[in-house]
């Protein structure tokens, strides 16, 4: 019997090298939170992989103000539940949007 494993991949963001990477937080290591408790971090262009416990679980990444939205996921014994994410890559109106609202910065989906 084994656990199961969740997969994090950050991906590229169009913002890094540019002044709003700064702004993004995008070169600084994200908090890996799952069920409201950290269990590693993210680097940029990295990808983690976490043992968990099979059931139900949250999944929340962040830096400072710089949230995701919380995810519910399940996974089994042995099973492997990947995700990837990335920082604000579209343009000005969303990252007004997401300086009203911290929980839109980071954009977290399950692969």
């Amino acid at each position: 019997m084994g656990d199961g494993t969740l997969r994090l991949e950050r991906r590229w963001t169009a913002l890094a090298g540019t002044g709003g990477a700064y702004l993004a937080g995008a070169n600084q290591p994200w908090t890996i939170a799952v069920d409201g408790t950290a269990v590693g971090a993210l680097a940029p262009k990295e990808t983690v992989e976490v043992a968990l416990a099979p059931g139900h679980h949250t999944l929340r990444l962040g830096q400072g103000r710089h949230l995701s939205p919380e995810r519910s996921f399940d996974v089994a014994q042995d099973e492997v539940v990947s995700f990837y994410c990335h920082g604000p890559r579209y343009g000005w109106p969303q990252l007004l949007a997401a300086l009203v609202k911290p929980d839109l910065w980071i954009t977290l989906r399950r692969a």
